[in-house]
């Protein structure tokens, strides 16, 4: 089986790759609500999305599969492994998403209607981003990068799959892109895809960004 990321590696140290994959769209998702650690359904749509999803990562050896435990994301993972014939799974609750406190359940509308100022302070903020009750950014990046350390160390020279939430994966990758969280900033992430990190030893770095549209293309 192929590998998601093609290139010459040091054969002293085994390169890890991991495959940061956002859940499959769900009801609050259309709706513009946000989650956070409340749970909604898959819609229709994101259950054909995560389809999708399957098709193309059953091309590629995928050898475990570490997870968020919250409920979409179980929902996602259970529809990918019909097509990774049943690739081993491990749910760590340090992958959920981020804490969005008193304002889960809410509109982004809803919020610029009723707390305009606190939401305009609070995305200023940047890294220290934290809506009332809830979990800033830097918090997010303190529970969520051990996870992957770890995997590089225990799993040398395989391809993971890392099933998680856009809070997870953009605290990741921003932070390895040294990023500021700040709105003026071009964006470098499309939202439903694939993106790509390489570990060795302590060493991680980012692999590949949007690769389900790079390889379609």
């Amino acid at each position: 089986m192929r590998r998601l990321l093609e290139q010459e590696t040091n054969q002293d140290r085994p390169q890890t790759i991991l495959a940061l994959l956002r859940h499959g769209k769900t009801l609050w998702n259309e709706e513009g609500r946000i989650q956070g650690r409340k749970d909604s359904p898959l819609s229709p749509s994101g259950i054909g999305q995560v389809q999708e999803w399957a098709r193309f990562l059953s091309n590629y050896q995928i050898h475990h599969i570490i997870a968020s435990d919250l409920g979409r994301v179980r929902e996602t993972v259970a529809l990918l492994q019909k097509q990774l014939d049943k690739v081993s799974v491990e749910w760590n609750p340090a992958l959920r998403e981020q804490s969005w406190g008193r304002w889960e359940g809410k509109t982004f509308t809803e919020l610029k209607n009723t707390q305009a100022e606190e939401l305009a302070a609070q995305v200023r903020a940047g890294w220290n981003f934290c809506p009332p009750g809830g979990e800033s950014r830097k918090e997010i990046l303190q529970r969520a990068l051990p996870v992957i350390h770890q995997a590089v160390q225990q799993w040398p020279g395989k391809q993971l799959l890392i099933v998680c939430h856009e809070g997870i994966i953009k605290s990741l990758i921003y932070h390895l892109s040294a990023r500021s969280f700040l709105p003026e900033e071009k964006k470098i992430l499309q939202k439903r895809e694939l993106h790509l990190l390489q570990g060795a030893d302590q060493e991680l770095r980012i692999g590949a960004l949007n690769i389900m549209k790079t390889k379609k293309s």
